[in-house]
């Protein structure tokens, strides 16, 4: 199985960002960030006791759809992945600041904090099936200060390019010369929203199938900025079980003084397919078959080092099309939204 984390990339056209910004919260009441006065809050982690706010998604016709025509589990299922929030993948629009403004007013509306991921460092995913990014480093150094002024002094939490770190340690990335220039961009990111007051951030750091022994990706996310954001992300659009990712993200955190770490549970149900189960003419990690949604969003974990269980990848979206009848990343796959809803 190839140890990267499987990702997720669409440019946004002028119709899903309507049905982005025109997605809600429902009838949830609005909710203010308090200090919980109970034995286990934590007041150390940012995100405790925060709500995001829920982007629309192509589940919810579907739902309708299904309800219409009898299927009323299939429907409810679908339901169970349309009303939780999720994150929006932010790939390159040259109107970004416009976008998250948009977006991150419609949430501030609710009450609500955006989930968001800046994915377009250049070189992005190493000419893999995400492939692209911004053209130089002084383009993505200009969209990134873009994406920071779109969310001016409102509260929104960035997922900090799935795969950059964990590429540039084992692919065609690696070289030191492209490593450097990596983390240095990587940085830059980091500390241009860490400079917006309300900005929450989180490194991604891989899954644990990929970089072992975990803390060989303790200096390169040093480099990259640990220090300034609120931690790191794991199995962003991965599969692995959330016991053995928590196991994993535990050994990196000691390894960076006790950082703390958000974890992707969109899809990690029933945990990572084996290569005997994989569709044989494609990686296990993409759109593999068997797979269920997991855990629900949540700030309340349990565990003082992990801040959030995050639908980081959209559940349903193709990973690329890396399968036979497979469409390009990013785009919207009914029968595999259903399947997942379904587990």
């Amino acid at each position: 199985m190839r140890k990267r984390a499987s990702t997720y990339v669409a440019l946004l056209t002028a119709t899903t960002l309507v049905a982005l910004l025109a997605g809600g919260c429902g009838s949830q009441k609005p909710t203010r960030k308090v200090v919980h006065k109970v034995a286990d809050a934590r007041p150390a982690d940012p995100l405790y006791g925060r709500s995001f706010y829920v982007v629309s998604s192509p589940a919810t016709l579907e739902a309708a759809q299904l309800r219409a025509t009898g299927q009323v589990a299939e429907a409810r299922a679908l339901t169970r992945l349309a009303d939780q929030p999720t994150a929006t993948w932010l790939t390159g629009q040259p109107n970004v600041a416009a976008v998250v403004r948009a977006l991150t007013l419609r949430a501030t509306a609710l009450h609500k904090s955006t989930l968001l991921v800046a994915y377009d460092i250049p070189g992005r995913d190493c000419g893999g099936y995400s492939s692209g990014g911004a053209p130089s480093a002084a383009a993505y150094r200009a969209w990134i200060v873009q994406l920071a002024d779109g969310i001016g002094n409102r509260v929104a939490t960035v997922i900090v390019e799935p795969d950059a770190i964990a590429q540039s340690l084992v692919s065609q990335c690696a070289l030191a010369s492209m490593r450097a220039a990596r983390l240095s961009l990587l940085r830059f990111a980091v500390t241009t929203l860490k400079a917006q007051r309300n900005v929450t951030v989180y490194l991604d750091a891989g899954n644990p199938g990929w970089i072992k022994p975990a803390s060989r990706l303790a200096p390169s996310l040093r480099a990259a900025g640990i220090s300034i954001a609120n931690g790191f992300a794991l199995n962003v659009a991965n599969f692995y079980s959330t016991e053995s990712v928590i196991h994993y993200g535990l050994k990196l955190s000691d390894a960076l003084g006790g950082r703390h770490f958000v974890i992707d549970t969109g899809r990690n149900g029933n945990g990572p397919p084996s290569s005997a189960s994989s569709a044989s003419d494609g990686p296990t990690w993409c759109n593999p078959a068997g797979r269920a949604l997991g855990q629900d969003p949540t700030t309340n974990t349990a565990n003082r080092r992990v801040d959030a269980y995050l639908w980081i990848k959209p559940p349903g979206y193709s990973d690329g099309a890396c399968q036979t009848g497979d469409p390009p990343a990013g785009q919207w796959m009914a029968k595999y939204a259903l399947s997942l809803a379904l587990g």
